[in-house]
């Protein structure tokens, strides 16, 4: 059974697919690796609506909040979620430390399939803001593999800032991403 979302009082808005490939494609060209961080922001700055939506969208279900749902039923019902709001769908992997995100369809993916890095910046802002209000403090997410970059899928890591900060340097002195999160 499909549940809609209501737009007017998500404090979300119903925009074009296109338009956010676009907007991303623009400010790359023009900013190049500085528009990163502005998009980004604009993720983080809508992930809070995102998780008030998602609260509320179990609730309409009838279904607890979404820190109270174990794993496999939190993992379920978001991907759901972010699939009914137009992002793609989601698989969920935990870790000790580090959480992945896959997502073979992931919207923000289109519009540019030979960026040669990993695009997805208003995604890894949207989805550190959800995740950090599930965890009930700060994450940080990067994207380590993309589909506009010739990947299969995009591939977010999940983790505090300090965790996300070694995997960055390991990547940067030439391990592989597996490698360090085990």
């Amino acid at each position: 059974m499909t549940h809609s979302i209501d737009l007017r009082t998500s404090g979300l808005l119903g925009v074009g697919q296109d338009a956010v490939a676009m907007l991303r494609n623009a400010m790359l060209q023009d900013m190049g690796g500085n528009a990163a961080g502005y998009l980004q922001q604009a993720g983080y700055a809508g992930g809070d609506a995102v998780y008030d939506a998602f609260a509320r969208w179990l609730a309409d279900q009838r279904l607890p909040a979404p820190e109270s749902l174990d794993v496999p039923a939190f993992a379920a019902h978001a991907s759901r979620f972010f699939a009914d709001l137009g992002w793609g769908s989601v698989e969920f992997s935990g870790g000790a430390k580090v959480a992945t995100l896959d997502s073979r369809d992931w919207v923000e993916a289109t519009g540019s399939p030979d960026l040669g890095y990993p695009g997805c910046h208003v995604g890894t802002g949207l989805l550190a803001a959800f995740f950090g209000r599930l965890a009930d403090q700060p994450l940080a997410v990067m994207e380590v593999e993309c589909r506009s970059a010739g990947a299969s899928r995009c591939r977010f890591l999940l983790g505090s800032a300090e965790e996300m900060q070694r995997v960055w340097e390991g990547m940067a002195e030439g391990s592989s991403y597996e490698e360090l999160i085990g």
